[in-house]
């Protein structure tokens, strides 16, 4: 009985050996795969402190006395970087990253006090297509930032654009095929979610201390549900980088406003009564449109990409006469209410024209556009036709 008992003590000690030193091995693969995964996350392409912006700085107390976000390159990039959250929500969805540690998209808010507050869902995929943002009070006053800085949106609503990844594609290009044929998105299940997102923040903070931005197609969305919105009467700061502006529609439209110029300029060498009228109305137009309140849209664009740079065709080049033809003349780009930036950089290959990284660059060169955008026009004349008829009453 001695020795029996002696060795199955000793064979119990045995295999509890076994099972702790097993243990300490799944514990160490455990520590060596989580080990794998920070890193690899902490030097991912997508990392801010990787391709983020470098020269931007967090809120702090000195912004109550001089708000960064009175600077409008300031704003420009936080706001890019909101809209790379943004691309990065669905990323992480798709590569199952969990928890703050993991995760890629919270570092591109929580820099600048934010924190996320809903996320925009396409129920026919799941894929994440946009979020709002807020300002994050708790943690600004961690930093003794007492109150959220003068120009600092209360609420951001940021929209993606396509995404060339398996899980997302289908619904993206659906939508980047709409727009290319109707030039209009209000068909979408995304914008009819957007709209009720924004409208639900405008009417919660006020228009005044909400924002919306997007690029590519996320700003197309941005700017089509801008609109809809200030059409109501609610106007809230908006900024689309590299929004589309090619379609069929476009196109055809083109085709009849150029066969329209041609018969205008046969009619002008007539004797005509209508003249009279068509001036009175430019001036009544004018009136309402310099006299009301507008909604004027952030337009950042990039000429070498062939996506948006149909937004710097001027109203007047495309009537064959230029600015630069006209004396006396001061080109700007409010007729109908929109502030047209343009990348001045030599040109770029497509990939670059139009990455939404180029918007928080060091190096980036803007230019104000100075001339009226036909395109911008054309999109934004519903707006002011509507109060033309309401004032014509």
């Amino acid at each position: 009985m001695g020795k029996r008992g002696a060795k199955e003590l000793n064979n119990g000690v045995l295999q509890a050996m076994e099972i702790k030193e097993d243990e300490e091995q799944n514990r160490n693969q455990n520590l060596k795969e989580k080990t794998e995964l920070e890193s690899e996350d902490h030097h991912h392409p997508y990392a801010f402190h990787v391709s983020g912006p470098r020269n931007v700085s967090s809120p702090s107390w000195k912004d109550l006395i001089n708000s960064s976000w009175k600077d409008g390159n300031y704003k420009r990039t936080v706001i890019a970087c909101f809209i790379q959250a943004v691309y990065l929500l669905e990323l992480d969805r798709q590569e199952n990253r969990r928890g703050d540690e993991n995760t890629l998209a919270p570092k591109w808010w929580v820099p600048f006090k934010y924190k996320l507050s809903e996320t925009l869902i396409d129920e026919r995929d799941g894929s994440i297509f946009g979020a709002i943002l807020e300002w994050d009070r708790v943690a600004a006053l961690a930093d003794f930032v007492l109150l959220r800085p003068n120009g600092a949106p209360r609420a951001v609503l940021a929209l993606r654009g396509t995404l060339l990844k398996g899980p997302t594609i289908r619904r993206d290009i659906e939508d980047d095929l709409r727009f290319l044929a109707w030039e209009s998105l209000k068909g979408s299940v995304r914008f009819s979610c957007a709209f009720k997102a924004l409208k639900l923040i405008a009417d919660k903070y006020g228009s005044s201390d909400v924002c919306i931005a997007g690029h590519s197609l996320g700003a197309g969305f941005a700017l089509q549900v801008g609109k809809t919105l200030a059409q109501q009467g609610i106007y809230v700061e908006a900024h689309l980088f590299n929004p589309p502006s090619v379609s069929l529609a476009m196109s055809l439209r083109n085709i009849g406003e150029k066969a329209d110029v041609v018969w205008k300029r046969f009619k002008s060498m007539l004797p005509s009564r209508i003249e009279t009228q068509s001036t009175n109305d430019k001036v009544v137009m004018k009136s309402i449109t310099l006299g009301s309140k507008q909604w004027i849209p952030h337009l950042y664009v990039n000429n070498s990409d062939y996506i948006c740079c149909d937004y710097t065709n001027s109203e007047e080049s495309s009537e064959g006469n230029s600015v630069a033809d006209k004396e006396n003349v001061k080109p700007t780009n409010t007729q109908f209410g929109a502030k047209l930036f343009v990348s001045s950089k030599e040109k770029q290959k497509f990939v670059e024209a139009h990455g939404l990284e180029q918007w928080w660059s060091d190096d980036l060169e803007l230019r104000m556009a100075l001339c009226n955008s036909k395109l911008i026009s054309r999109q934004l004349k519903s707006l002011y036709k509507q109060k033309t008829e309401n004032t014509g009453q």
